[in-house]
């Protein structure tokens, strides 16, 4: 599971193929609340705010 900006999805996705040999799901953060789970702020893999979940 990965929380990444835009910029980051590709990459995030390609690492969530290599390791699970299965395509992900794509969740928009803006639009879409958790009851039992609050989002990171910033991406994964920088500072930018993480807009996409990669599950």
């Amino acid at each position: 599971m990965y929380c990444v900006c835009k910029e980051h999805a590709e990459l995030a996705i390609d690492k969530f193929v290599d390791e699970n040999e299965d395509a992900p799901d794509m969740v928009d953060l803006s639009t879409t609340h958790f009851a039992n789970w609050d989002p990171p702020v910033k991406c994964d893999m920088c500072e930018q705010p993480a807009v996409l979940l990669i599950v």
